[in-house]
């Protein structure tokens, strides 16, 4: 909360990246499919979803208020799908999004080292390592850690693309936040184990709360907040954007997010809202900066995106493109399992992923 002013990271050689990713990771496919694994490996448990994990093509799925699909039976004859018995007003449809049941899932994003990482979240951060899993055949690995369990608290989920050891975290994603009980002892911790400390343990400006900044292996920033015991230690991701009010008024709508609190800066020209599903000491929150007269940034290829947990993803797309979001996966089951997604942009194109809560219970049994 206390450096929230756009940092610039060294320029990655995109066109050596294009080459040896799967996927291009340039700023303008970030803005069709940007994610490595369009929403994490956790969507794509075998080899059969491979064409969707490089952007192929999907079946359409009927959005609220759209035209029936025609269904072709095993005889050639057409046949009129029965329209689903949904709301498709604007009112109806922004009403429901209050009341579904949303819940921050994880956040997506890719590091050069696993293993180092890995050891560095464990062993400075506390965190655990909650599962792992290795894709040969697509030269990926992902690693999911967190607190908890993943049905319920929000984790990270690291990539690892077989080969490249560097990203552009470039100047729009902010940092992570975490929340220990001693600031000063775990930047202590960080710093005998070799890591880099930004912001030495002290009082945010303006405020009491005790903080410090940290950079993991691949330089994304962390910010340490000394709290209470909480039920949600990793609480906070943090993202700039360009128009602040245009950007609450998305994620109270499409999203569903209350407004927690906005906090203006004035003498370091930012302002910030933070924005979540429960008060921000039990829930991790989405903390939106706004840097006076800067309406655009560079998002680089590390961060990927955020995956919400929601009770219908078709309602849920609609509500998006109700909102001035764009889609960017229509609703529906991935191919071969049941699991059913939505992936989106935000005005300001950052990337989220939507997943119905009951199947992802189901793909954690």
């Amino acid at each position: 909360m206390a450096t929230h002013s756009h940092h610039v990271s060294a320029t990655l050689n995109l066109s050596k990246l294009r080459a040896s990713l799967p996927l291009s990771l340039s700023s303008s496919s970030s803005s069709r499919l940007s994610a490595m694994r369009i929403s994490g490996s956790s969507y794509f448990p075998s080899r059969r979803l491979a064409l969707l994990h490089l952007g192929s093509a999907l079946p359409q799925t009927p959005l609220l208020g759209g035209k029936a699909s025609n269904l072709l039976k095993s005889d050639g004859n057409i046949v009129e799908a029965a329209q689903a018995a949904t709301p498709t007003t604007k009112e109806n449809v922004l009403e429901w999004v209050k009341n579904d049941k949303r819940r921050m899932l994880h956040v997506v994003y890719r590091v050069g080292d696993l293993d180092k990482t890995i050891k560095f979240y464990t062993e400075c951060l506390g965190m655990k390592l909650l599962r792992k899993r290795d894709i040969p055949e697509d030269r990926y690995t992902n690693a999911f850690l967190g607190f908890g369990p993943e049905d319920s608290h929000f984790v990270v989920e690291l990539t690892y693309n077989y080969g490249v050891d560097k990203y552009d975290i470039g100047t729009g994603f902010g940092h992570f936040g975490v929340a220990v009980e001693d600031v000063a002892r775990t930047v202590e911790i960080i710093k005998a184990k070799g890591g880099t400390v930004t912001r030495e343990p002290g009082p945010v400006e303006g405020g009491s709360t005790i903080i410090a900044f940290i950079e993991d292996p691949d330089g994304y920033k962390f910010e340490l907040l000394e709290r209470g015991p909480t039920p949600e230690p990793l609480c906070q991701v943090m993202l700039r954007v360009g128009d602040l009010d245009r950007a609450i008024n998305f994620y109270k709508k499409a999203f569903g997010m209350e407004l927690l609190r906005v906090r203006d800066n004035p003498n370091y020209k930012y302002t910030i809202a933070v924005m979540g599903y429960g008060p921000e000491d039990k829930n991790a929150v989405l903390e939106l900066t706004y840097n006076y007269g800067v309406t655009e940034y560079d998002k680089g290829n590390g961060y990927a995106q955020i995956a919400i947990g929601t009770d219908d993803v078709y309602k849920t797309a609609e509500a998006v493109k109700l909102s001035g979001g764009k889609i960017i996966l229509e609703p529906g089951p991935l191919p071969g399992i049941n699991t059913k997604i939505t992936a989106c942009l935000d005005p300001d194109g950052w990337k989220s992923v939507f997943v119905d809560n009951v199947d992802f219970l189901k793909e954690l049994e």
